[in-house]
């Protein structure tokens, strides 16, 4: 990802849920989307399978594909960045994200070198059942802090990206509005 391009405004989190979703949802996005790709849970070798198959697609369609993972891993597997909380410098310029998940972890992330910060829960998420949600008050609050693009992340939906898109969102993430219902 070209510097003078901004990021994407609009991202698909992938996780193991997604089934056999994930393949229809990323084909539904529209160019230019981000992905960032988690899959944690799966085996090393299954985990790069299915991210080279995602890889493959996200580069026929004009999607932007982030690696939930170190900066040179990253760039061994040829994403376009890396998600996560590594502190170290890439090895080349990419697009960096981290996620955020409390207030407090905030000042740390503005400060770090990721240009994107995923706040979640925004609202309650099947990702995080139980977890307390933002709301958007706390989230136009948060985003005062935030000193950089902020991503809602967390039952979102476009009717609620757009509400917080008027608190100073740069942009939306999600994984089942995306996944069972592509815009």
């Amino acid at each position: 990802m070209s510097p003078r391009h901004p990021p994407p405004r609009l991202w698909l989190m992938t996780d193991e849920r997604q089934g056999e979703t994930l393949f229809p949802a990323l084909r539904a996005l529209p160019r230019g989307t981000g992905v960032v790709f988690r899959h944690y849970r799966l085996a090393p070798a299954d985990r790069r399978a299915l991210y080279e198959r995602v890889r493959g697609l996200a580069r026929r369609r004009g999607l932007i594909l982030l690696l939930g993972a170190s900066p040179r891993q990253a760039m061994a597997w040829k994403a376009d960045g890396a998600h996560g909380r590594s502190p170290h410098r890439s090895p080349r310029p990419m697009l960096r994200s981290t996620p955020i998940h409390r207030g407090s972890e905030l000042r740390g992330a503005a400060a770090g070198r990721a240009e994107l910060l995923f706040l979640s829960p925004v609202f309650a998420t099947r990702s995080h059942p139980g977890a307390p949600a933002l709301g958007p008050v706390r989230f136009g609050l948060l985003r005062r802090y935030a000193g950089k693009s902020l991503i809602a992340l967390g039952g979102m939906t476009p009717s609620r990206a757009r509400a917080l898109r008027k608190l100073g969102a740069y942009g939306w993430a999600a994984i089942d509005a995306l996944s069972r219902h592509p815009i």
